[in-house]
This record gives structure tokens, sequence and C-alpha cells, in this order.
């Protein structure tokens, strides 16, 4: 991936499959906007399951008298909540990822072959990375 420009890029240069429209500057600034809510709204939901984490272990730890299914659903609850944190995290890298390509300029473009996503589909999906037949080659494999 190209190294940063140093800002956001002209919203002109970002890519777009043949026939479409160039990205406008409102377009690409609602796209960035769309971003980094999710990313504040990501970062809110990590803290909050972080902190039930925690308290999931220490609950976990004063098992004195608990019966197996009481130490089952604590063991239950607890996965549930490293799986939700651990998707919470993924999403997050994700959309960052994408920030850092709307400021290197390679938004758009296909991480696998180098074509245009097109905009349609990052608009759909801002954290696309592959074009729709590099993902459905990926997703058959």
């Amino acid at each position: 991936m190209p190294t940063t420009r140093g800002g956001a890029t002209d919203p002109a240069e970002l890519a777009v499959r043949p026939g479409e429209d160039p990205w406008t500057a409102e377009e690409a600034a609602e796209a960035r906007h769309g971003l980094e809510q999710e990313i504040a709204g990501l970062r809110a939901e990590l803290e909050t399951a972080e902190a039930d984490l925690a308290s999931l272990m220490r609950d976990s730890a004063d098992g004195a008298g608990d019966d197996e299914a009481d130490t089952g659903t604590k063991n239950v609850t607890r996965e549930h909540e490293l799986a939700l944190a651990a998707g919470s995290r993924e999403r997050l890298e994700q959309t960052e990822r994408a920030l850092r390509r709307m400021d290197a300029g390679t938004y758009g473009v296909c991480e696998n072959c180098g074509k245009a996503i097109g905009k349609a589909r990052m608009q759909a999906f801002p954290h696309a990375i592959l074009c729709v037949d590099c993902k459905q080659k990926s997703e058959r494999r």
C-alpha cells in the first residue's frame, strides 16, 4: 500500500470502475465521516466489552458454592463476551484501515488485483478491500 500523502486525497483521485461517476467532495466527506463515526462507536463498544469482561473475570474467581450449572453458565457468558470483543476489535481494525487507505489514495482499489472496487460497492461496504470478482474467488477457496 502506498505511503500516506499527508492528508486526505483529492476525491477525484479515488478509484472508480469504468462508467461510474468520479467521487465528489461531498461523497468522499460522507464516506470519511461514516468511517470516523463507526470508529468512535466501535471504540466505545470495546471499552464497554472490556469492562464487562473484567467484571466477569472477577466474578469467575468468586465461584465458591457454585454448582456445575452456575460455573458452566459463567463460562458460556465469558466466552460470548470474548467473541463479541474480538469481533468489535476486528471491525475497528478494518474501519481504521479503510480510513488510512482513503488518506493514502488507495481507497477503492482492490488489494488483490489492483483494479477499482467500485464506488457503489465502497458506499455500501466502506471497508471493502477486494473487488467483487476477487471476493468471490476468495470465498470459493
